[in-house]
């Protein structure tokens, strides 16, 4: 039976090997068979209007200097736009190709990999932690789903180094030290009792599935995702790639005094950051039309079996009535995906699987957190649900658990820094 098993994942891998390198080759042509049809050109230019203040407070509000953004309504048209400069105080405009570090968006790459390689037969979902780290001190009782999930109860070591971070930028933060601190955190529940997101539970997972998968996570993200999705402007640099690959904006966050307040005035360039810090939970770089076709992907489970999508979508409570976790993936009322901050980029990544109403965003400080991206993300959906039908009986947003208003009152309420103060 072992050696039946083994034979089943060569055949399924060479398979799935086959079949990444065959969607890779056609290209990201940003078209989702399992989405309605996109009407072809802009959203009305009242929609426009609204859509360009929203962006436009969303960048003062942060305290950066640029926002990427794409909202596409499959109903009535879609809007693609870049606005600001690479740099505060600069004069080079950014523009809508340019590529930003995708923060937590990463965990839901990491959590699509976990189910591929489940419906391949390489892990199973309830396979224990330790049986894949053999060794590591207390994983025990945990399993690979409850890390996708967020409910193994370990701590976030991002939330108790970030000082550390941002003071050292380009130190290599090995996978192991960072679990460890992780791990070691006082627990916030029994595993599998609540949701409590923490980034020590990706990274476990990037540790776990290496070894089941005996391939390193560019490999994996590679074969997975972004070469089954053509997401060519999608990478996760080496460790010791500083740099964000590609034309981008310059990245910022206001440095911590005594007290672990933000000093709004003098916000600090962390443009050149070791990816080993966020690694799989928030390690990836991607851009806007990258982000769109993965999150249509994630939120219709293209890539994975029917098992596995259901799986995916079956939430636990995060908050809200309307708002729940799946495996790796947000669901936010009827849209689907996720929302990061990794420092110097926010960013927030939804789409509906119903209407097709599709939202990514990207700014370039990340003092308010993933939350601001999130708020920018509901906002602008908000604004795009309400553009009429171009075509009768086209699919449209039913309805939406928030309004522009309450959107805009969470965006200000996450925002510390505004620009004005920051740039003095």
């Amino acid at each position: 039976m072992g050696r039946g098993r083994s034979l089943r994942r060569i055949v399924l891998a060479a398979f799935a090997a086959t079949l990444a390198f065959t969607l890779a080759a056609c290209g990201n042509t940003g078209a989702n068979p399992d989405f309605p049809p996109q009407q072809p050109g802009a959203l009305p230019a009242a929609t426009v209007t609204q859509l360009t203040t929203a962006v436009t407070d969303a960048i003062q509000l942060s305290g950066g200097s640029a926002a990427l953004v794409g909202v596409w309504a499959p109903w009535a048209g879609s809007w693609t736009t870049a606005i600001g400069t690479t740099t505060r105080g600069g004069s080079v405009p950014v523009t809508p190709a340019m590529t930003f570090r995708a923060g937590q968006l990463t965990t839901a790459m990491t959590c699509t990999v976990l189910l591929e390689l489940v419906d391949e037969g390489t892990v199973e979902l309830d396979d224990p932690v330790a049986q894949w780290i053999p060794g590591l001190v207390g994983v025990g009782g945990v399993t690979l789903r409850e890390l996708c999930q967020d409910t193994s109860g370990f701590g976030d070591y991002a939330s108790v180094l970030h000082r550390e971070f941002l003071a050292n930028p380009q130190r290599y933060w090995p996978p192991l030290e960072l679990v460890s601190d992780g791990v070691a955190m006082a627990r916030t529940g029994n595993p599998g009792e609540k949701y409590s997101p923490s980034q020590t539970n990706a990274l476990l997972l990037g540790m776990a599935l290496q070894n089941a998968a005996g391939r390193n996570w560019e490999q994996l993200y590679q074969s997975y995702v972004f070469g089954r999705l053509g997401m060519s402007a999608s990478v996760l640099p080496d460790d010791g790639v500083f740099t964000v690959p590609g034309p981008h904006p310059a990245g910022y966050v206001a440095p911590l005094d005594a007290t672990g307040a933000p000093v709004c005035a003098k916000p600090q360039d962390i443009t050149a950051l070791s990816p080993s810090l966020g690694w799989t939970a928030a390690g990836v770089v991607s851009n806007v039309t990258d982000l769109k076709v993965f999150a249509q992907a994630l939120a219709s489970g293209s890539l994975l079996s029917s098992s596995s999508a259901d799986a995916q979508a079956k939430t636990v409570g995060a908050g809200a009535s309307w708002l729940g976790y799946g495996l790796g993936m947000q669901v936010v009322g009827p849209l689907r995906g996720a929302s990061g901050a990794v420092p110097g980029y926010l960013s927030a990544a939804y789409a509906d699987p119903s209407s097709g109403l599709t939202v990514v965003v990207a700014l370039n400080d990340s003092t308010p957190g993933a939350g601001f991206a999130q708020a920018l993300a509901e906002r602008l959906a908000s604004i795009a649900s309400k553009v009429p039908a171009v075509q009768k009986g086209a699919k449209v947003v039913a309805t939406l658990p928030w309004s522009e208003d309450q959107a805009t009152a969470a965006m200000k309420a996450a925002a510390p820094c505004p620009a004005k103060t920051a740039a003095g």
